[in-house]
């Protein structure tokens, strides 16, 4: 069952490894003009997001996130916040929700933000950095899942089109194999539909989507992918 959600309240962006907010702007821009709502992108440096191989990375990236929220959420009509997170950025998202504690810190983040959007996150995963796999570990599915409406979207690149980089036909099947255990799985160039749907989320996917835009021409912050997935994601919510 889907949490409704209005889709006037504050958003908040929290974007991928190594991507900076720049990445972020017309995904950003596009969403304030479907929705009229305010949204902001969480400021993580290339440095920054080095340094979330370690707990206190996480942590800091977590603060600042859980800084925006409140603040938000002052001037929310519903009171409470939307949060999207892209690739890395949806699994750290997870335990942010939680009112367990996780790496010393207690967020409980699901009484600020009653809606969690990820997009190509890789949620399960064979081979995962030790925090990534301790998340999937101590929140296998959604924190709060009757609370927050979770929706999980993923990408489908074909490979051999005009959409797909080099990048993404150099790394595809051996990101797919370390992800999933198999090369041949379909994906978004860096992260299988597998790994990105969540477990009791709602599940949403794009075909001809990159997992970013070093990935493809087309991918989840394009605004005709925001187009769809946020669309998508307030129906019936």
């Amino acid at each position: 069952m889907r949490v409704s959600v209005s889709p006037q309240q504050p958003v908040v962006i929290f974007g991928g490894f190594l991507i900076t907010q720049e990445a972020y702007l017309t995904m950003a821009s596009r969403i304030h003009a479907l929705s009229g709502a305010p949204v902001e992108i969480v400021a993580v440096s290339r440095m920054e997001w080095l340094r979330t191989s370690a707990a206190a990375g996480w942590n800091r990236c977590l603060d600042r996130v859980d800084a925006m929220v409140r603040r938000l959420r002052t001037d929310s009509p519903t009171g409470r916040v939307t949060l999207i997170g892209h690739s890395s950025g949806g699994v750290m998202l997870r335990p942010y929700l939680s009112e367990q504690s996780f790496l010393g810190r207690r967020y409980n983040g699901a009484q600020h933000c009653n809606r969690l959007i990820t997009l190509g996150s890789p949620h399960q995963a064979r081979r995962a950095t030790p925090l990534r796999a301790q998340v999937d570990h101590c929140f296998p599915a959604c924190p709060w899942a009757d609370r927050v409406d979770a929706i999980a979207v993923a990408g489908v690149l074909d490979l051999s089109s005009s959409t797909a980089s080099w990048l993404s036909r150099r790394l595809a099947q051996r990101s797919y194999r370390q992800i999933k255990g198999e090369g041949s799985s379909l994906g978004d160039g860096l992260v299988p539909v597998e790994s990105a749907l969540l477990r009791d989320a709602h599940p949403i996917t794009l075909e001809n989507t990159a997992h970013g835009g070093a990935f493809g021409s087309s991918w989840y912050g394009s605004a005709e992918r925001v187009d769809q997935w946020w669309t998508a994601a307030c129906v019936d919510a």
